[in-house]
């Protein structure tokens, strides 16, 4: 099947494929600072379970002032299990890979104590006449400029829940199943040095040992 072109995807459908619309003096300044955040989701073929998946990344960190980090969960808001941990040489980088039918992507970038963040679904819906599935995407949050009542640079800001605003003044929350994992995600996003999932847990001992070639 014929991949979409992204010239004709309107503003919406850009943004819920591809993350965050950052400024490029802010992905400079990540770069020059050593944050590396990849909100990218594929479509991938599993060829011993003959099944297709659909592939995230956990990444990202921080230094004092600024952070970026995405990670995914399940469509119900649950924590998924990571398929692999990745150990990256430098800090605030890749920190696992999870697959699954159906993901809902988490992304976080904070400019000192301002928070932007984009909750997204992804799914495969099955195409007629076609074998690859096509991957669905769609926004189910989008906040601007989020802040919390004083600076977000110490462990005791942990849970921490940042505050997003409409135009008009109003208030307006993420979505209900997913408040624990904004709270994860906006510690992760003050992670000063991060080297560790926040989000994904650890993978089943049982699916290690048949890694390895052990029995399960």
């Amino acid at each position: 099947m014929m991949q979409r072109s992204t010239s004709a995807l309107s503003k919406a459908q850009l943004l819920a494929l591809r993350g965050l619309r950052l400024p490029r003096i802010a992905l400079q300044k990540l770069r020059e600072l050593g944050i590396y955040c990849d909100p990218a989701v594929s479509v991938e073929r599993q060829a011993q379970a003959g099944r297709y998946v659909i592939r995230g990344l956990e990444s990202g960190g921080a230094v004092h002032n600024l952070g970026a980090y995405c990670s995914l969960v399940g469509g119900d808001g649950n924590a998924l299990r990571r398929l692999q941990k990745i150990d990256a040489v430098g800090r605030n980088g890749l920190h696992a890979v999870v697959v699954a039918p159906q993901l809902v992507r988490i992304q976080m970038f904070r400019n000192e104590g301002t928070f932007q963040l984009l909750i997204t679904e992804h799914r495969l819906d099955d195409v007629p006449g076609e074998k690859r599935p096509a991957l669905q995407n769609s926004i189910l949050f989008h906040g601007i400029n989020g802040t919390v009542p004083s600076a977000f640079a110490s462990d005791e800001q942990a849970g921490m829940l940042p505050l997003f605003r409409t135009r008009s003044g109003d208030e307006v929350r993420p979505p209900d199943r997913f408040i624990w994992a904004v709270r994860k995600i906006t510690a992760a996003s003050s992670c000063i040095g991060c080297k560790h999932s926040h989000l994904l847990e650890p993978e089943m001992v049982s699916d290690i040992e048949s890694v390895e070639g052990l029995p399960a």
